[in-house]
């Protein structure tokens, strides 16, 4: 009787044990990202199987050793020595920097003119404010690919013939094959001038840092930027004459059908960092007014108490704070321009789309081992802006006390 009536009394305190367990969040928790982590692996399993098995009926196998083979296709414009024997890892290589380059000028321009566009909708100028209106209105409805073809063959079409090109000054040509702009000719021993300026640009920082905090500390008047400057020229200057660098200037000259010497921008590719341009940065611009119009309003009575005229109000008291709202989604248009890159392939501009995942994978079928190397690099490129933007935006974001 006792051992029933014990069994009796044990069985209900099971069930709560267990249904405390099951309304537990921590334990539910546990479960469900267990669950979740099983189950993308259920799904990588599936997709290996499934392209081992279509592979096997195609008698074909995965790896990366035709990245050695010769190309045997022609790229028009490349950052580095390339021909038609070069490798396909070198065509890798091509689109990864031809990407890259579009990317960071895009960036660095968009930047720019988003800021220059979102400060205009907000002006007191009716004229101004309402261009900067229609700017960001008619671009943002827009399709891009639309756009960078509008550019593209306006470029084409709206240029001179190469004989009857459009001089600027600096010895600078436009014509329907792109823009001819001097070249800078010089040797390895120039890399000592860009360490030296690398070095400069640091350790102008650093002073700059440190005598702001000075500032800060004391309240007492320091100048900043003339002490910057001459940081920076000394240690560069004295880069450049310590490495005895041979350097000059190469400018085009038209010789026969053609422009020699100098460099060359193709149309392809000022048309498709144009378009980016001027995309994002309409939509750069509508952040960055939300921005402002986040700091309060007292921010910048305070600030016109103090005397601050209205460039110093905007630099030194509206901007810093509006950046904390700025930041983030600034962050995704970054990534947004650098993956919109890929519409280069469809007006010819040989970025990583296009030569790598296009051309090069027509010649060699090796179909999973360039998309999966293609998404590698959109990855490492998403992944490295949003730890930059991530770590500058713990930088300006608002320390509670």
């Amino acid at each position: 009787m006792t051992d029933v009536k014990e069994r009796r009394s044990d069985g209900p305190g099971r069930n709560a044990a267990a249904s405390s367990l099951i309304y537990n969040p921590t334990f539910r928790g546990i479960v469900y990202q267990v669950l979740l982590v099983g189950g993308v692996i259920l799904l990588f399993w599936w997709l290996q199987s499934n392209a081992a098995y279509n592979l096997a009926l195609l008698n074909k196998t995965v790896g990366f050793g035709f990245l050695d083979q010769a190309a045997g296709f022609q790229i028009q414009f490349s950052l580095i020595p390339y021909d038609r024997s070069s490798s396909y890892a070198e065509v890798y290589l091509v689109g990864i920097l031809n990407t890259l380059l579009v990317a960071a000028v895009g960036i660095v321009f968009a930047t720019i003119v988003g800021f220059i566009m979102g400060i205009a909708r907000l002006s007191p100028n009716f004229i101004i404010r309402t261009l900067a209106m229609l700017y960001v209105e008619i671009v943002r409805n827009v399709p891009l690919l639309l756009q960078l073809l509008f550019w593209y063959f306006l470029l084409i079409n709206a240029l001179p013939a190469v004989r009857q090109s459009i001089a600027l000054p600096g010895d600078v040509f436009l014509n329907q094959r792109g823009i001819f702009a001097p070249a800078l000719v010089t040797d390895s021993r120039f890399l000592i001038v860009v360490a030296a300026v690398a070095i400069a640009i640091v350790a102008a920082g650093y002073w700059r840092k440190r005598t702001l905090k000075r500032i800060e500390e004391t309240g007492e008047r320091r100048p900043v930027w003339i002490p910057v400057l001459a940081i920076f020229a000394v240690i560069s200057i004295g880069g450049y004459f310590a490495s005895g660098a041979p350097v000059r200037i190469d400018p085009p000259v038209l010789s026969g059908f053609n422009f020699a010497g100098g460099f060359t921008i193709p149309p392809e590719l000022a048309a498709l960092t144009f378009g980016l341009i001027i995309y994002t940065g309409a939509f750069i611009a509508e952040i960055v007014r939300a921005g402002i119009q986040s700091v309060n309003y007292g921010q910048v009575e305070a600030a016109s108490a103090l005397g601050l005229k209205d460039g110093d109000r905007m630099r030194l008291v509206i901007v810093p704070q509006a950046l904390r709202v700025i930041i983030p989604p600034l962050t995704s248009q970054y990534l947004n321009l650098t993956k919109n890159s890929s519409l280069g392939a469809a007006i010819g501009f040989p970025e990583l789309v296009n030569v790598f995942m296009g051309t090069a994978l027509n010649q060699s079928g090796r179909a999973i081992e360039i998309v999966a190397l293609t998404m590698a690099v959109y990855l490492t490129f998403s992944l490295a802006t949003s730890l930059f933007m991530n770590w500058y935006n713990a930088r300006v974001r608002l320390v509670e006390r």
